[in-house]
């Protein structure tokens, strides 16, 4: 019998959704990938709710039902799936979009906030759906993020091999996969965010195909040098960011010391910075690294990749499709991966990614 689940996922890359339906009767089975792209005024949308602004509690829950229409679309694409009976889908697991992210501050407890309207979204597909994964982490301690360590564990480890899974979205994440079973994931800092940003102020384009302009420009050394000296690089495991910290006005603060640089060479410098960051944190918590399986966006860009495999002689730096899963698939399959933990009442030990106190269910439950 087939052991159905969807999971859709939005990153902190702010350009979509990606959903997958994926069966795990046997092992992890991604039968369809979907995805859509954010309407330009969502995006802008969220875009400014990651900073404060007029009248956030009423502009945040619109965005939140907006997003939905978004996760409703791809799910509708997924359940069209030839042979497949909504009847056989047990839950979406609906991961919601990231604006602000602040465990352990303020109060010692923090909160991350993930758009969503998980009801809605029940009432719109008829499915069961499992949302607000993060918050029960936080509850108990821990950073909320990152999550799928778990996932790649059950999906990528080899035993008595040292592998790396690092997911470069927005943000980048490292987990690292021991031979002795223990498993450790936080985040390195920036991703593809900065890069697609300062890529569309200049070229008009919502991304860096390949890392053409990128491999075409010269890294500025003064300017890498003073990114690469953020207190976050230095702080150990567990700990996550996201565009609180590694946004626009960080980047640009730096950028105003190097006002006659041209826009190629910063963005050399900008996919040097994360593909320094990434490999300096392979370096430091994964020592004898074998294997390192990128996905997320990142790992379509080429030049990056280049760049992490010459970061990483003594490593094979590979795309996910070539260990079964294709990058832009990853993380959704991930997230119905936890939806179907949660609905199982499966608790997840995350201390060593996390921080979190112990064991925990992870997820709110929103029934079909």
């Amino acid at each position: 019998m087939p052991d159905l689940f969807i999971g859709l996922m939005s990153g902190t890359s702010m350009d979509g959704v990606d959903g997958v339906l994926a069966d795990f009767s046997s092992g992890v089975s991604v039968l369809r990938h979907a995805s859509a792209p954010f309407p330009d005024d969502l995006r802008a949308e969220l875009m400014a709710l990651n900073t404060s602004g007029p009248d956030e509690l009423h502009r945040g829950w619109l965005a939140g039902n907006a997003l939905m229409r978004v996760y409703a679309d791809v799910t509708r694409a997924l359940l069209a799936t030839p042979g497949i009976d909504i009847r056989q889908v047990h839950a979406i697991g609906a991961h919601g979009q990231t604006v602000r992210h602040r465990p352990r501050q303020y109060d010692g407890t923090g909160y991350t906030i993930q758009l969503a309207q998980p009801a809605l979204l029940a009432e719109w597909t008829g499915l069961t759906v499992v949302a607000d994964f993060r918050s029960r982490d936080v509850a108990a301690g821990g950073q909320g993020a990152p999550l799928a360590p778990a996932f790649h564990q059950a999906v990528f480890s080899r035993p008595g091999e040292t592998t790396g899974v690092l997911n470069i979205g927005g943000i980048s994440n490292l987990t690292v996969l021991r031979p002795d079973g223990e498993v450790q994931g936080f985040d390195c800092g920036p991703g593809n965010a900065l890069m697609d940003a300062w890529t569309g102020q200049h070229t008009g384009k919502p991304y860096d195909d390949d890392g053409l302009w990128a491999a075409g420009g010269t890294v500025l050394p003064d300017l890498l040098a003073a990114m690469l000296s953020e207190p976050y690089f230095a702080l150990k495991p567990p700990k996550s960011t996201g565009r609180d910290l590694f946004n626009q006005p960080w980047f640009l603060a730096h950028l105003s010391k190097f006002a006659a640089a041209q826009p190629r060479d910063v963005q050399a410098t900008l996919a040097e910075l994360t593909a320094r960051a990434c490999a300096g944190d392979a370096h430091t918590h994964a020592p004898g690294l074998r294997r390192l399986i990128v996905c997320g966006g990142g790992a379509l860009n080429g030049h990056l990749m280049r760049r992490l495999q010459a970061l990483l002689l003594d490593t094979q730096v590979l795309s996910s499709a070539e260990a079964g899963l294709p990058p832009l698939q990853v993380e959704a399959a991930a997230f119905a991966w936890l939806a179907r933990k949660c609905l199982r009442g499966e608790k997840l030990d995350l201390q060593s990614t996390t921080g979190a106190r112990g064991a925990r269910v992870l997820g709110g439950i929103y029934p079909a």
